[in-house]
């Protein structure tokens, strides 16, 4: 039983990392987890004038907001010095860590949660892009061409000292209301409402729209799941219900991780399942996710989504 434990510790270090998607040939992918951006967004979601959050002294512009060479630091005063890297990027191809991540490392659903993460584990995968062995056509791999070894460092170990939170509030639901996918591929709801049913799927949402296109990193989000999905994914990540080895073996008691082991517990859902769902299509090449490959193979995607709901909804 060590060795099995040992040969899947480097495999279970990938299910946590950097925005990576399998690529864009899947297409049987799940469209919910796997976010494209509408090709006309809806009447009266165009943000105008100056834009401010609660409790922030600071004002910008929606075009401000979305520079992605130079996200909006709402905060400044509740953090510590920020590398470069995260606020203005690599300076040829103008990705700021900070725009995606924010400076609190929470992320949006799109994205992932780094704040906490382990300064190696976020380096081995920025590694992982850079070679080529993880897959992210949205952005990373572009992002880690033009981001050097010591600028990746640096956003690792700011990144790992940022202090995680309750960031996802999930909820098991029937009906959801009805969406939109945002250039920056955020789901929202339509300005116009309504329901619709939820049924096979997560549907991540902010809790407040407005604060969420601020890039606003004190107003998170609500997670809708299946009802009985956590329930479900409790019985997956603790005993692996026959199917799998339990995720609690590797990633702890509550899925806190341990060392370069990252932690589950308060994850972005649908970034988990993206992560499950691309180690089973086998869309990467790392030693790690091949192992991952082996895990994840009998998994089902109410299984996927069960995980997901279950890691999502424990406090970090």
């Amino acid at each position: 039983m060590r060795n099995v434990i040992w040969l899947l510790v480097p495999a279970l270090l990938g299910v946590i990392a950097i925005a990576a998607e399998p690529p864009q040939q899947n297409e049987d992918r799940p469209t919910w987890a796997f976010l494209v951006p509408d090709a006309t967004p809806p009447a009266g979601t165009e943000a105008t004038g100056p834009v401010k959050v609660p409790g922030s002294t600071k004002s910008y512009t929606q075009k401000e907001i979305d520079d992605l060479a130079n996200p909006p630091d709402w905060f400044p005063d509740e953090h510590g010095a920020v590398p470069q890297i995260v606020k203005s990027g690599a300076s040829d191809k103008g990705f700021a860590c900070g725009s995606c991540h924010l400076y609190t490392g929470y992320g949006h659903p799109e994205s992932a949660n780094l704040a906490g993460l382990s300064a190696d584990h976020l380096v081995q995968q920025m590694a992982d892009f850079k070679s080529g062995d993880r897959i992210d056509p949205a952005r990373m791999n572009t992002i880690s061409q033009a981001t050097s070894d010591e600028d990746a460092k640096a956003a690792a170990d700011y990144f790992s000292m940022q202090k995680p939170t309750v960031w996802v509030k999930v909820m098991e639901a029937d009906m959801v209301p009805k969406t939109w996918v945002n250039a920056a591929r955020m789901r929202l709801p339509l300005p116009s409402g309504g329901m619709e049913p939820l049924g096979n799927r997560i549907i991540e949402l902010p809790q407040d729209p407005a604060r969420a296109t601020a890039r606003d990193p004190k107003s998170g989000f609500i997670a809708y799941v299946p009802a009985g999905s956590v329930a479900k994914g409790e019985m997956l990540a603790t005993t692996g219900g026959g199917k799998t080895i339990s995720c609690t073996v590797c990633h702890g008691d509550g899925l806190k991780g341990f060392g370069n082991i990252p932690e589950l517990a308060g994850q972005h859902p649908i970034y988990i399942a993206r992560q499950l769902y691309g180690f089973k299509a086998g869309t990467s090449k790392s030693a790690a996710a091949q192992q991952m490959q082996k895990v994840v193979e009998n998994l089902t995607m109410d299984d996927i989504i069960a995980l997901s709901a279950y890691a999502a909804s424990q406090a970090p």
